[in-house]
């Protein structure tokens, strides 16, 4: 062989040995133009039956991705950032991860996960950052409401939001302010004949039958993520179950004597021993929320994003990664859970420390887990009751919303064996 074909030989093998087959989606806070969609384009891959890698801790949460044509256009597309990695490039990063030294973990996300979103039908005087987020990143979801829950239709689904709900039959508490609003009006109508059409009398005591559905979705496997208002209602409706909390305004008949000293804190997923909220006029459940105890100035209301071992609690990892571990803070009709109440099987997750009020939780009932973040919407500091929804497009570094999208995609993860 000449000395020619001989240097162009070794040029193609140099190639061939250098050809990218990998994209990283890089999730630092330079470096990703649209963190996101990121999460959407992710999902996306594991819905065309691609494999993903989710890096937790390696540059804010990468995903490793199949370097195809196919995965490029769509990161153009979506102009979401990627990076280009050699087989030897992609090798290092992997050993880099696995090192006992770094904390820093590679997780296989080997499907998407089935996402149902419980939220009324009909336009509401509100909006919803989960089903804002799911749609800005276009992650497919699937709406659903009581109908479908008590006829176990949450079988069909791997992964559920809680829309701004009351689970208590209170229509929200908004009697105080907007008992005379039309829309109010019109929501209480539609509920109770709701109730009606499904068999039961009271709206309190359907939407408890509804609790107690999802409640047995997750005990059976599934993953339940719930914000604001849905997180305390519905830990007050499984612990006031079979207990009348409702006044007259809201159900036709008093309230049930000493009901508070009736509550089973056994039945709830993360409150125990708080106290609710008798005056219906105030736009309060219990004292589960920091709202009305909170005095932190808006240019200093943030939280903290725990740390957790990436290779030994990847579960809790996957759920706090992020490109910051500060995050700013929103406020909801439920704007931060009291410390005081929560039960001591619950992983805190983010937290302020100008008072400890906890800000984000997780924890396992039964097969499943669920997670809940207090505030309305990460973007919108106080929002209000017909406030325009919050543009994403202008948002789409949002750390806020990260930590959605985190929930969303954690059900994908390839379940580990416990090492004990």
């Amino acid at each position: 062989m000449s000395f020619k074909k001989m240097v162009m030989l070794l040029l193609f093998l140099i190639s061939c040995s250098g050809k990218a087959s990998f994209i990283l989606l890089p999730m630092d806070e330079i470096s990703q133009q649209n963190h996101l969609k990121a999460y959407g384009i992710t999902y996306w891959c594991l819905d065309k039956n691609y494999k993903a890698y989710w890096l937790l801790n390696y540059r804010g949460g990468s995903f490793l991705l199949p370097d195809t044509d196919q995965i490029r256009k769509e990161c153009q597309i979506r102009g979401v950032s990627f990076e280009i990695l050699s087989d030897g490039e992609q090798e290092a990063i992997l050993n880099d991860i696995s090192s006992p030294s770094q904390n820093m973990e590679s997780v296989l996300l080997e499907k998407a996960p089935k996402i149902a979103v419980y939220t009324p039908k009909g336009k509401q005087p509100w909006d919803d950052a989960v089903t804002l987020v799911l749609t800005y990143a276009e992650i497919p979801f699937t709406p659903i409401y009581d109908q479908e829950v008590l006829s176990d239709k949450l079988l069909l689904y791997d992964w559920l939001h809680l829309h701004h709900e009351d689970f208590t039959g209170q229509y929200g508490k908004f009697y105080g302010a907007y008992r005379n609003a039309p829309w109010y009006i019109e929501q209480k109508a539609a509920a109770e004949t709701l109730a009606q059409q499904l068999g039961f009398s009271k709206v309190a005591q359907e939407k408890g039958a509804v609790a107690k559905k999802i409640r047995d979705f997750v005990i059976g496997g599934g993953f339940m993520f719930a914000m604001c208002s849905a997180t305390d209602s519905f830990d007050i409706a499984l612990a006031s179950d079979g207990i009348d909390i409702c006044e007259a305004m809201f159900d036709g008949d008093p309230s049930e004597a000493s009901y508070q000293s009736k509550l089973n804190y056994n039945n709830s997923f993360a409150f125990k021993n708080f106290t609710l909220e008798r005056k219906p006029e105030q736009y309060e459940f219990s004292d589960i929320d920091m709202t009305l105890k909170r005095q932190i100035p808006p240019d200093k209301d943030y939280f903290t994003l725990m740390e957790f071992s990436a290779k030994w609690d990847p579960i809790p990892s996957m759920l706090c990664q992020n490109h910051t571990q500060l995050v700013k803070g929103f406020m909801g009709q439920t704007t931060a859970f009291d410390t005081n109440v929560i039960k001591s099987n619950i992983l805190v997750l983010g937290s302020c420390e100008l008072n400890g009020e906890v800000r984000y939780l997780h924890g396992q009932k039964g097969k499943g887990m669920f997670s809940f973040y207090s505030g309305h919407d990460p973007e919108d500091f106080q929002h209000q009751v017909g406030d325009p929804p919050t543009v994403l497009d202008l948002h789409p570094n949002s750390p806020g919303y990260r930590l959605i999208l985190n929930n969303v995609l954690f059900p994908a993860a390839k379940k580990k064996k416990q090492k004990t």
